[in-house]
C-alpha cells in the first residue's frame, strides 16, 4: 500500500502543536507495518539545520492567477527511513513563524496552503508516484480531496482527512475563493455562513474521516463548532483513532534532554530532574513540595480561565508551579505577573522549547490539563510514561486515557473532574496533592502503574492501515 501524508507541520522540522508529533510518528509506525509511506510539508525557515536535503524537483504551482516557483527537497524522518519532501518557496515559507505572529494567521494564509496542497499533488505527478491513499490533516490541506476530484494529482487515489482540532477551520472571505482555482460548483461544499470554510469542504469531500480519539469523535457530532450537521451527515465515514506516543522520543530511560535518566526500576533520576529544574528556574527547592507542570498553547481552549480564576488558591496548597507555552497575550501577561509576584513558587517560560518540554515532564510530580475540550492530547500520555501523575478534565482524548484513582480498588492512573469549573479543578488537584503528601508509597504505585502503560503508535497505526484498506474498497 502506497500512502502520502501531507501536513502543515511535522516534528522535528516544524512544530506548533500536537499535529507535528502525529505527522512524524504515524508515518514511522505505518512504515514498520509495511506501508510504503512518504511525507510532504513546507520548507520553513530553519529546516536546513535539522536535516540534510537533496533537491529533487522544480516546477511552477498555480496559486490564483499566478504561477509560483516550487523547489522540492528530499530529507527523511529521524530514527527511520521514511522520506520527507519539503516544498520550498521563500515568499510563502521563509518566515519567523509557521502560521503567523501574535496568535493569528498570516494575511496570505489561504495562498500559502493552496500552494502546499496543489504543490503536493503536482509533486506526485512530477515524480510519477502511484499513490493509493493521500492522508491530509486539518484545514491547511483540506482542499486536496476536492483537487483530486477535479483531476489534479495521481488518478484513483483515495483521500483520508484527519481532524486534529475542529476549532481551527480555515475560514476566509468568499472574495478570496479565486485563489483556490476551483469552479463555483466545486467550491459549493466550502461555503458556510457567508464565508469560505476549508475544513467544511474537506469534511464533505474526503473519502473517509478520522479524528484523534473515540470520545472526541462522539463529542463533535453533538457540538461541532458549527459543523456538527455536516459531521452527522458523514457519521458512517467518521472514525475516532487515539493518537499514540513515539517512545523513541518520549522515554525517560533514554531521553537526551534530561539532566538524569530513569526508569521504573530506578527512579532516582526523576528526583534529580526535579532538583535541577527548581534550581535552574530559581524556585524554592526546600522540603517535598509537589511540583505542578503545564506545557500548553496559551489558549482559552486549554482551561486557563479556570486556572487564572483560582491560581492564588492553588498556590496556597503549597505547590511549585512551572508553565511552558506561548499564545494569548492576556494569558502570557497573567503568568509573567504571577512569576514576578511569587518568584519562589512560580516559573513561566513564555516560549516553546522541546528541551524544556521534556525536562518539565520529567521533573514534575503532577501535570495539569483542565481543558475545555481536548481532541486527543499528548502530554497526558507523555506524563504517564515519565511518572508524572496527570490531573485532567474528562473530555475528548483525556477521558479516553486518564482514569480516576480509586483507593478502594487501587486502580486508575490519575485524577479527573467533569464539570468545567474552577472548584472542580481545585478539588482534583487537592486529591492528587493529598495522596502525594499523605501516602508516598501509594503515590509511587500510582506513578509506576502509569509508567508501565503502553500508548505506543503500533495499535493506532494498525487501525489507520485498516482504514486505508477500507477507503480503497470504497467505490470512487
Amino acid at each position: 500500500m502506497r500512502t502520502v501524508v501531507v501536513s502543515a507541520e511535522v516534528s522535528p522540522f516544524a512544530k506548533a502543536g500536537g499535529l507535528a508529533d502525529v505527522a512524524s510518528a504515524l508515518p514511522r509506525a505505518l512504515s514498520k507495518l509495511g506501508v510504503d509511506v512518504r511525507v510532504i510539508m513546507p520548507k520553513y525557515r530553519g529546516v536546513v539545520a535539522k536535516t540534510s536535503l537533496e533537491e529533487v524537483a522544480r516546477f511552477p504551482v498555480t496559486v490564483g492567477k499566478s504561477d509560483e516557483d516550487c523547489i522540492v527537497y528530499r530529507g527523511k524522518l529521524p530514527a527511520g527511513e521514511v522520506p520527507v519532501f519539503f516544498l520550498g518557496n521563500d515568499h510563502y515559507f521563509d518566515r519567523a513563524q509557521i502560521y503567523g505572529e501574535g496568535g493569528g494567521d498570516y494575511p496570505d494564509a489561504l495562498e500559502r496552503f493552496v500552494f502546499l496542497s496543489r504543490g503536493a499533488l503536482r509533486l506526485q505527478e512530477e515524480l510519477d508516484w502511484q499513490v493509493d491513499i493521500i492522508h491530509v490533516n486539518d484545514w491547511h490541506t483540506s482542499l486536496i480531496p476536492t483537487y483530486l476530484k477535479a483531476g489534479l494529482g495521481p488518478r484513483n487515489s483515495r483521500s483520508v482527512l484527519t481532524i486534529h482540532n475542529l476549532a481551527y477551520q480555515g475560514v476566509f472571505p468568499r472574495e478570496q475563493a479565486g485563489v483556490t482555482g476551483l469552479s463555483d460548483e466545486l467550491l459549493a461544499p466550502f461555503k458556510h455562513a457567508g464565508k469560505l470554510n476549508l475544513l467544511r469542504g474537506g469534511i464533505l469531500q474526503a473519502d473517509l474521516l478520522t479524528t484523534v480519539s473515540p470520545s472526541y469523535a462522539e463529542e463533535i457530532l453533538i457540538s461541532g463548532e458549527g459543523l456538527e450537521g455536516d459531521l452527522r451527515s458523514r457519521r458512517s465515514d467518521l472514525s475516532g483513532i487515539l493518537n499514540g506516543v513515539d517512545y523513541t522520543v518520549w522515554n525517560p530511560q533514554t531521553d537526551r534532554h534530561l539532566w538524569a535518566n530513569y526508569s521504573t526500576e530506578d527512579m532516582r533520576g526523576k528526583g534529580e530532574n526535579k532538583r535541577q529544574l527548581l534550581l535552574e528556574l530559581g524556585l524554592d527547592a526546600e522540603g517535598r513540595a509537589p511540583l505542578v507542570g503545564m506545557i500548553s498553547r496559551l489558549a482559552e481552549q486549554k482551561g486557563f480561565d479556570l486556572i487564572m480564576a483560582s491560581f492564588e488558591r492553588m498556590l496556597s496548597f503549597g505547590i511549585r508551579f512551572v508553565l511552558l507555552g506561548a499564545g494569548s497575550p492576556q494569558i502570557e501577561d497573567f503568568f509573567r505577573s504571577a512569576a514576578k509576584r511569587y518568584p519562589e513558587q512560580v516559573a513561566a517560560l513564555i516560549t516553546f522549547s522541546e528541551q524544556w518540554a521534556h525536562r518539565i515532564e520529567a521533573a514534575s510530580d503532577i501535570f495539569l490539563m483542565p481543558s475545555r475540550f481536548e481532541p486527543c492530547g499528548l502530554n497526558q500520555m507523555y506524563s504517564l510514561r515519565y511518572g508524572t501523575v496527570p490531573v485532567v478534565r474528562a473530555t475528548g482524548g483525556l477521558r479516553d486515557t486518564v482514569h480516576e484513582y480509586d483507593p478502594h480498588t487501587v486502580g486508575g492512573n490519575g485524577f479527573t473532574f467533569t464539570d468545567y469549573s474552577a472548584q472542580e479543578m481545585l478539588s482534583a488537584v487537592r486529591r492528587a496533592i493529598s495522596l502525594y503528601r499523605e501516602d508516598p508509597k501509594e503515590w509511587s504505585r500510582l506513578r509506576d502503574r502509569g509508567m508501565r502503560e503502553d500508548h505506543s503508535w503500533e495499535a493506532s497505526a494498525g487501525k489507520y492501515r485498516d482504514l486505508y484498506e477500507e477507503a480503497l474498497a470504497t467505490p470512487a
